[in-house]
């Protein structure tokens, strides 16, 4: 192992029995093992050591342009992005009478934040105010992830 002396000059490194570990190290180890041991960096000063050059890297190539079938998706109907007819408490809210659940979600948190009813010590916890009070069953206090629990009940069902 390297040691300092007090006079700050570097110690040889010894190794018993192994003399690939006894011939010389290069000036480029040399300096990686004086830097991170912390020796001071007058005994690498002498090293020319020039940095690596930068590669190129080889531009990716774009995506080839789909097909107009492909690209112009039809938007999903079926499941939460399924427009349906909704309560009429939820109507006046929204002021429409059928919406996906995505989109009443989304309206619900735009007014969330809005009216600033989110707990400022608990971002998850909603404080309701009247308007809110009549969609969510006149609770005070709401969990976010009870909202769409919550509006379930506004969704008419359909066959």
């Amino acid at each position: 192992l390297s040691q300092t002396s007090p006079r700050g000059k570097v110690k040889a490194m010894v190794f018993r029995g192994c003399r690939s570990l006894l011939a010389p190290a290069s000036k480029a180890t040399s300096s990686v093992l004086y830097s991170s041991r912390g020796v001071s960096n007058a005994v690498t000063a002498g090293s020319t050591k020039k940095p690596a050059a930068k590669t190129k890297t080889k531009a990716k190539p774009k995506p080839k342009a789909k097909s107009d079938s492909l690209a112009k998706k039809t938007p999903r109907s079926t499941g939460i992005f399924k427009v349906t007819p909704v309560s009429p408490v939820l109507a006046q809210f929204l002021g429409t009478g059928e919406t996906t659940r995505t989109d009443a979600i989304k309206e619900i948190w735009t007014y969330i934040k809005s009216h600033d009813l989110q707990n400022p010590a608990d971002k998850r916890e909603i404080f309701c105010d009247e308007t809110l009070k009549l969609i969510f069953e006149g609770k005070d206090k709401v969990g976010f992830l009870e909202v769409s629990k919550l509006l379930s009940p506004h969704f008419v069902k359909t066959a």
